[in-house]
């Protein structure tokens, strides 16, 4: 049987694309699939899909390559779609007559269609000789009108349509009492995570998915006020994009929140870091399923999500594997999370409970309910025409066309003819210059990696992209070219992962980024590692190794998907672990690595400027204790340190003793690679601090008003 699945883009991200990818996949081991996309908008898919599943394209929009990026049709109108949903979809005249032609062309035996304008397509132009089954991902009630009126229209068209909860299918049966059109709940399919799970440890809240109005990012937010008065040691982590972030930013900055709430922009594969969080957070008005809740709950991660329709409540099992708390309520928001933050024995065995509770959303399992509702609906119909009934007169006998009977009888001659025994070809000689030549396969290596609680990384490739026996690890730093190896152990069990290990007590490594590759001895061959899952929940709780050099090193992917590693190098190291901004001074509180404070040591903080057109500034630095500081720069030193008013950056370092080396104050310790894309502060009086690309603090005042 041949399955098809209509999407509208997918090169993207979302929960409609994630949830398709995932029962596409199931189905692919058993059955023909293929993934329809309107548009192609990527070289390849943001998420992981099977290799059988085959991926069709109609219209191709890539940027500079796109074959179909000046038709004339994409600036028309759909004729058949309405604007709300053809604007938000990126319908138009042209995906009408590619998705006609494509309906009118396929063979699949069913063919699925997963968001309005698709499932008004699929009514439009279906074929009787495949099954039609639309899908809903979001609630009944909440469509804007016109759209929910063209769907209303298309859906007595169908064969079945599908909603993600059992509440939204008995609201749909209710809106269509007389139609033949099988509506029924199939929820989303979320396959069971690769990831090492949550251990429950970390002291931190993770939410997740579009910045959007319907999300409540701006209760959570509000919630968290309340959370870090009472636990200021617990931090909240807010990953997605998407409209409302420029808002959110606002309310962190005007709440203080900055040191509390990161938005940390998205992050595919997300499960990495729902298993970092020790609670998850849902504070939407509505949710038509709830995939993120699925996932975080698969991590062994209990959810505090709000009780809203519909489905979070079909999901979690109020105080046992999670807790549901009422809509747009902040201050329960707040209880909710609280109750888990306090008690980590509940906390834990909640997210024991939602690891088990999330398995019944198999994609194995949705899969089956997939294939039980074809069946219900009679199974893939018949391409041919049926057998005639018992009874029905005879068929008229077959007229064979006089060149077709001609070549028949040619062919019982010469069928015989070919049957006769044909001398042995001779044996080519033995090989003697090529004897020696083996050609080995390519290496392709995948791999995934892990901290362990020492802060080693372990590093796992998939067997089947090696070949060989003798195979390294190598790790080199861009732009120099010089690797270093580390053995890379064959895997203990059939099937399993090939190791090395990158043990931090051992491996020095120079501050930059690291590239890894695969090499294999036989005959050189080199291959950079493609990142599966770079898993750095080890690092979240993780401190440095006492002592000097400090190192740090955070494993991550690379924009084009391949295993990296940042590493960080150096003979000391002054970690910002609070930074405070306030109208009169900036305070930095922070812990010293690599070397400590004695009774001698007079430290200062010194503000170094770039460029010649302003002078360094300084500040008492106050030692809490032999490896912890906390300092205070005035605003007003840093103004009468510019010359003329001009724009001024100062790097910031500490001294601890006059004419020692300056060590740079930062904020490398932790999981996340690049702080100056995460951890942002407001400019206050004028003065704004950040860290640089290489995770260092700085300070920048700009140019005075008339200068």
């Amino acid at each position: 049987m041949k399955i098809s699945f209509l999407l509208q883009n997918a090169y993207g991200i979302g929960g409609t694309i994630r949830s398709t990818f995932n029962v596409a996949s199931a189905l692919a081991a058993r059955h023909d699939v293929e993934i329809v996309s309107t548009m192609r908008t990527g070289e390849k898919p943001s998420l992981p899909l099977h290799p059988k599943v085959k991926l069709v394209n109609l219209i191709d929009q890539r940027a500079e390559k796109g074959a179909d990026r000046e038709n004339d049709l994409l600036g028309q109108d759909s004729q058949y779609i309405p604007p709300v949903e053809a604007k938000g979809a990126h319908f138009n005249a042209l995906t009408d007559q590619r998705v006609a032609a494509h309906l009118a062309e396929t063979d699949a035996d069913v063919v699925v269609a997963t968001r309005p304008g698709l499932v008004m397509y699929l009514a439009e132009f279906g074929q009787d000789r495949y099954l039609r089954i639309g899908q809903e991902h979001r609630i009944y009630g909440t469509h804007e009108p016109t759209i929910r009126a063209y769907q209303d229209a298309s859906i007595p068209h169908l064969d079945a349509h599908t909603t993600v909860s059992e509440a939204d299918a008995r609201t749909h049966r209710e809106q269509f009492p007389d139609v033949k059109t099988k509506i029924v709940c199939l929820p989303n399919g979320c396959p069971p995570s690769e990831v090492e799970p949550s251990d429950g440890s970390a002291k931190l809240v993770v939410a997740a998915g579009r910045l959007i109005p319907v999300k409540r990012y701006d209760l959570l937010v509000k919630a968290w006020e309340t959370v870090a008065a009472t636990r200021p040691d617990w931090k909240l982590r807010i990953y997605g994009r998407g409209p409302e972030l420029p808002k959110l930013r606002a309310q962190i900055d005007r709440l203080g929140l900055h040191e509390a709430v990161t938005l940390m922009g998205a992050h595919s594969p997300i499960e990495t870091e729902w298993a970092k969080g020790s609670i998850a957070a849902v504070t939407s008005r509505e949710e038509s399923f709830g995939m993120t809740i699925v996932e975080a709950m698969g991590c062994g991660v209990p959810v505090v999500a709000t009780d809203c329709p519909h489905g979070p409540g079909e999901i979690i099992t109020d105080g046992t594997d999670g807790l549901l708390v009422p809509v747009g309520d902040s201050d329960a928001i707040a209880k909710g999370l609280l109750k888990l933050i306090e008690d980590d024995d509940l906390r834990r065995a909640m997210g024991t409970a939602a690891r088990e509770s999330a398995r019944r959303y198999a994609p194995e399992r949705i899969a089956d309910a997939y294939l039980e509702l074809i069946d219900s609906l009679g199974g893939p119909r018949a391409r041919a025409a049926a057998p005639a009934p018992a009874g029905a007169a005879a068929a008229e006998p077959e007229q064979v066309p006089l060149g077709k009977l001609l070549r028949r009888t040619a062919g019982k001659i010469i069928r015989p003819l070919r049957r006769r025994p044909v001398a042995k070809a001779a044996k080519p000689p033995v090989k003697t210059v090529l004897k020696d030549i083996v050609v080995r396969k390519p290496l392709r290596p995948v791999a995934s990696c892990r901290i362990d609680a020492a802060g080693d990384i372990h590093v796992l490739v998939q067997s089947k992209g090696l070949s060989g026996e003798q195979l390294s690890l190598t790790v080199t730093r861009r732009k120099e070219g010089k690797p270093v190896a580390v053995p890379l152990l064959p895997p203990t069990t059939d099937g399993g992962p090939w190791t090395a290990v990158l043990r931090r007590s051992e491996l020095r490594l120079g501050e930059g980024r690291w590239d890894l590759h695969v090499v294999r001895a036989e005959d050189k061959a080199r291959r950079r590692v493609v990142s599966h899952l770079a898993e750095g929940r080890g690092l979240v709780e993780l401190e440095p190794l006492p002592g000097a050099p400090f190192t740090w090193w955070v494993p991550y992917p690379t924009v084009d998907g391949y295993l990296a590693l940042r590493a960080w190098h150096r003979d000391a190291h002054a970690e910002a672990r609070s930074v405070r901004a306030d109208d009169e001074a900036l305070t930095v509180e922070g812990t010293l690595h690599g070397t400590e404070f004695t009774a001698e040591s007079n430290p200062l903080v010194i503000g170094t400027p770039r460029g010649e057109t302003a002078s360094e500034v300084s500040a008492d630095v106050e030692v809490v204790d032999p490896a912890t500081f906390r300092v205070t720069v005035p605003y007003e030193a840093l103004r009468a340190a510019r010359a003329d008013g001009e724009a001024t950056t100062w790097d910031l370092a500490l001294r601890i003793t006059p004419g020692a080396e300056p060590i740079r104050v930062g904020r490398l310790i932790g999981d996340i690679v690049d702080r100056n894309k995460t951890d942002l502060y407001p400019t206050v009086s004028g003065v704004r601090p950040y860290f640089t690309m290489s995770s260092d603090l700085a300070v920048n005042l700009p140019a005075a008003e008339g200068a």
